[in-house]
């Protein structure tokens, strides 16, 4: 039996077709390694689609998933059959738990020799997906793909948004049967944004929401990344200006309000109180006496028992989706709605409603100003919050206001990002609150950069994280992507560290020590120049030449971390 399924054909093939309902969607770019199957497909069937080469499967998935997060579209990626789609699932995984809407494609062995797990390279591909999807399926009859991928895209674009997928057997993938690509299927219908519940009556639930702001002293708003989704971030902010209350967000909702706003309280991570060494949460959530969860997620990240501090609250829940969680979250007043009908609806109830006296958070603000200032030399390297800073000044010298992205790999120093991190824009700060997948750092700054090509991008990744995906590194020099990268490196999986000091009071190296990385010689091995910054003022004049250049450039900067294994009580689940 042959496994090349098809030879040149003169006439338009389901590929042709694949490719064109992608395009009517939007899609302009598909994320990928390719096999077999390029027998049956050299991705240029159609014009305005480009594919994008990674060196590996998972690399695709998360480039589309931040492409898609930035865009509100939906995105693409692909992977061949067997080990390509295994590899390719933990891109799904993320989009899935971080919320994108990403259309996953695989290839599948021929139609007639679809045996899963005796055939050569064959699984259940649909089975695989469908515990991270919102939608799996096999192509039976290529005249049928036209459809599949409508379905895909609709079932991607409802809230909770998230991954769709489509197995291609090869042979049908190549064939021409039914293939008319002249006929008109009717307009894709792309939602231009999320589709979401509506539960009837949300109105009154509304009004009762507005009530509790009216009668609240310390009313705070919680955000979370479905109002960025549901374009309400205009009202959000006017409406928190005019009534004057705090706003707080989770990891990836960063940028609602911009960084240096007055009502801007922070971004949310349970790691704060330690790395601070400060009851940061209690002086957030302490006085507050009603909690609107405005857009909330739980899985972002941001649990309750995090803004269940001081006080007695009154919470609001505000969702395009019924609550998932009940027995974690069980809100006063559940809002089932559109999040910016619920904001426009609750600005005009309070219309004549004076502004608040909103509780004061000084004490927490300058203890981060403290941190960011730290102006000691560290023999043993640099501390994450001064590598932090130095990111914060020069993306503020280059950024145009309101732009600029810094994304943050996965790892303890990514909660220094949550914290420190500037963002002047929704999703101005990137990271995997979701499923926070290792790795993630490279090609998050490959979609972020690709979204919005015109705005620097700053990556800040760990030697752990990094290394496990470096490879691609490669693909950023191939397309030319100006990305500025600091490596904080301690040759150390330092969280996983800080867990085994929480649970045994101890570390045991040979789980958590590497030995060294020379991340500036990788980086030039795959065409991105590269240096070493071990002082804030070398670390600086990197930045500003990484930044100046036009082109990919790398910082390996050598770390250490202060932790002791306390205050990291709102780790508890």
């Amino acid at each position: 039996m042959s496994r090349v399924s098809t030879g040149p054909s003169e006439h338009p093939t389901a590929a042709h077709a694949l490719l064109k309902r992608l395009k009517e969607h939007g899609v302009d770019k598909v994320f990928g390694v390719v096999g077999r199957e390029a027998a049956s497909i050299l991705f240029d069937e159609q014009d305005g689609v480009e594919f994008i080469l990674t060196r590996h499967e998972f690399t695709a998935g998360v480039a589309a998933d931040v492409l898609a997060r930035i865009t509100g579209r939906p995105q693409a990626c692909w992977a061949t059959l067997g080990p390509g789609m295994t590899n390719l699932s933990t891109g799904m995984a993320t989009s899935m738990l971080d919320r994108s809407p990403v259309i996953a494609l695989a290839a599948q062995s021929e139609s007639h020799d679809i045996f899963p797990n005796d055939t050569h390279q064959c699984l259940d591909l649909v089975k695989i997906a469908e515990p991270m999807t919102k939608y799996a399926v096999e192509l039976e009859r290529p005249a049928e793909i036209t459809d599949l991928v409508d379905s895909a895209v609709s079932a991607a674009m409802t809230e909770p948004v998230g991954p769709s997928f489509i197995s291609l057997p090869v042979d049908l993938l190549g064939s021409s049967e039914g293939i008319d690509i002249t006929r008109d299927h009717g307009p894709a219908r792309t939602p231009h944004k999320p589709i979401g519940a509506v539960q009837p009556g949300w109105e009154s639930a509304a009004d009762q929401a507005a009530e509790m702001v009216e009668g609240a002293k310390n009313p705070v708003f919680v955000v979370g990344a479905a109002a960025i989704r549901a374009g309400a971030v205009p009202a959000i902010r006017a409406l928190a200006e005019r009534l004057n209350v705090p706003v707080i967000t989770t990891y990836i909702a960063k940028g609602v309000l911009p960084h240096g706003h007055e009502l801007n309280y922070g971004a949310v991570t349970g790691y704060m109180d330690g790395i601070l060494s400060f009851p940061a949460l209690e002086t957030l959530f302490g006085p507050a006496d009603v909690i609107l969860t405005i857009g909330y997620d739980y899985a972002e990240d941001l649990r309750p028992s995090m803004w269940e501090r001081g006080i007695e609250k009154k919470t609001v829940r505000v969702s395009a989706t019924a609550n998932p969680v009940p027995r974690i979250y069980r809100p006063d007043v559940d809002v089932v709605t559109d999040v910016l009908a619920f904001v426009q609806h609750l600005d005009a109830a309070t219309a004549g409603l004076a502004a608040k006296d909103r509780h004061d958070i000084a004490p927490l603000r300058e203890r981060i100003a403290e941190f960011l200032a730290d102006p000691e030399h560290y023999e043993d390297g640099m501390r994450v919050h001064q590598v932090m800073d130095s990111m914060n000044t020069v993306m503020t010298e280059i950024a145009q206001p309101g732009e600029g992205t810094i994304v943050s790999d996965i790892g303890f120093f990514r909660h220094y990002g949550v914290l420190f991190a500037r963002a002047d824009q929704p999703f101005g700060f990137l990271t995997s609150a979701g499923c926070s997948s290792f790795g993630y750092g490279i090609p998050a700054a490959i979609g972020a950069q690709l979204a919005r090509p015109e705005q620097p991008t700053f990556l800040i990744a760990g030697d752990g994280g990094f290394h496990s995906n470096s490879a691609d590194l490669e693909t950023i020099a191939r397309l030319n992507l100006p990305i500025v990268t600091v490596v904080v490196n301690n040759d150390t999986n330092g969280l996983i560290e800080l867990y085994q000091n929480i649970g045994h009071h101890r570390s045991h190296d040979p789980a958590v020590k590497f030995t060294g990385v020379d991340f500036v010689q990788l980086a030039q091995a795959n065409g991105v120049e590269a240096t070493k910054a071990s002082t804030r003022e070398e670390l600086l004049a990197a930045l500003r030449k990484g930044a100046e250049l036009g082109r990919p450039y790398l910082i390996e900067v050598p770390v250490n971390y202060d932790f002791s294994a306390g205050g990291f009580g709102a780790l508890k689940v």
